[in-house]
């Protein structure tokens, strides 16, 4: 295999990969081997047609597309790898020579890396952060915690009130016709969680259970299903149940139970102090993304629309295995949110080149300061890993190949880089 490399314009480049044409007709009886048991001829039983009487028969473009498939997977790498240049793209590939007994020529086009030029990122000012946790905030998440500590009782004595829990039978109609989604059975619907459209669950308080009763409301003019936006409609409604939550007294025993200490005194200076470490927390991150965003904004660099597009597959694919853990697939949400592939990419663009300038500003930082990842940083970040995976350290380092282990070393100079200019900010009020 031989590789040139042409320098284009916009940070773009062309490698020219060249591979032998014994490798080529190696890879061509790879595929007539792969793909003789579907061929069959007059007189030759199935899988048994000789390749050279498959080529005159159809001519030997009949193997090319598998052959060369093939090569450029076993090739592209290691042609990556021997050009020397620094690819941040998927490469564009063209085929520009298939022929039995001549080399395979192919080309790929990539994004190269590109230069970054630094504005001034020490120094940098930022908004000062006010990290006061307020005796309502305390108080707000104490009754969240006793929210989620209620006993859900049903209610006999009286009709329904905001924050209740009913349990109903609904069906819809639009011009006295029902509409298909529009039924539901011994659902459990919260009042005032607006889970419903337009005033639905309003229109349920003061109802008692045994009710029925119809419901007029009038769909969202931005409506997923277009048949129905903008439309009236009446649902008919049976109550079964009302449900509502009991809470526990706020008291020394509630502390008790939801926490290690006794007194409710004690438990409220706990969620104060938790409070406070997460507001310091998310105050670092917002003075981090304030004093990077001004570095990126001063620095200078082009950046290849390859680059960008490659990034946004890239956080494509990380959305759509964020919701394929929450039990969606990717096609069902795109359904669901009426999105398309592009329009989702043009939503994504502007967060994936803020990411790419982000991490280039950062990585020059780490270059220009002569940042070092030593092995004890790395084994330090596998030691966080296992504890996370409730692993062994050196098992999680068994398992880290050279490319996992150099990216782990660039983030970790990242997380130098960050640390340094954090270091050397100015808070103005």
């Amino acid at each position: 295999m031989s590789v040139q490399v042409e320098t284009l314009e916009n940070n773009m480049a062309k490698l020219t990969i060249e591979v032998s044409e014994d490798k080529l007709e190696k890879a061509l009886q790879e595929a007539y081997l792969k793909q003789k048991n579907m061929i069959s001829l007059p007189g030759f039983r199935k899988g048994k047609v000789p390749r050279n009487m498959i080529e005159k028969m159809y001519g030997p473009e009949i193997f090319y597309e598998d052959a060369a498939n093939q090569l450029i997977r076993e090739n592209y790498g290691p042609a990556a790898d021997e050009s020397g240049i620094d690819i941040v793209s998927r490469p564009t590939i063209d085929i520009t020579q298939i022929q039995k007994g001549k080399p395979f020529i192919f080309t790929a086009e990539v994004a190269v890396k590109p230069e970054v030029s630094l504005g001034e990122y020490k120094g940098v000012a930022v908004a000062k952060a006010d990290i006061t946790v307020t005796d309502d905030e305390v108080a707000e998440a104490i009754e969240k915690e006793r929210n989620n500590n209620a006993r859900i009782i049903t209610v006999e004595d009286r009709p329904i009130a905001e924050g209740d829990t009913a349990v109903i039978d609904y069906e819809g109609f639009v011009d006295g016709i029902a509409f298909e989604g529009g039924k539901g059975e011994n659902q459990s619907l919260e009042i005032g969680s607006h889970s419903f459209i337009d005033t639905f669950e309003e229109q349920l308080i003061g109802k008692n259970s045994g009710d029925e009763a119809e419901i007029n409301v009038t769909f969202p003019e931005e409506y997923h299903a277009e048949d129905l936006a903008g439309k009236p409609a009446m649902f008919k409604v049976k109550i079964h149940e009302i449900k509502t939550k009991e809470l526990p007294e706020l008291d020394d025993e509630f502390a008790q139970d939801v926490s290690e200490f006794d007194t409710l005194e004690e438990y409220r200076e706990d969620v104060k102090k938790r409070l406070t470490e997460t507001k310091e927390t998310e105050a670092r991150h917002a003075q981090e993304d304030e004093a990077i965003d001004k570095i990126v904004e001063s620095s200078s660099m082009e950046i290849p629309e390859a680059m960008t597009e490659t990034q946004v597959e890239v956080m494509i694919d990380e959305f759509a295995q964020r919701i394929s853990q929450q039990g969606l697939s990717f096609e069902q949400y795109m359904q669901f949110s009426g999105l398309t592939v592009d329009k989702l990419k043009d939503q994504v663009r502007p967060d994936a080149v803020k990411r790419i300038k982000s991490s280039l500003v950062l990585e020059k930082i780490a270059e220009e300061e002569k940042i070092e990842v030593t092995e004890d940083d790395v084994k330090a970040e596998a030691e966080k890993m296992a504890a996370a995976y409730g692993m062994e350290s050196d098992k999680i380092l068994e398992m880290l190949g050279d490319s996992e282990k150099d990216s782990m070393k660039k983030d970790l100079a990242i997380q130098k880089a960050i640390a340094l200019i954090m270091d050397n900010v100015k808070e103005s009020e």
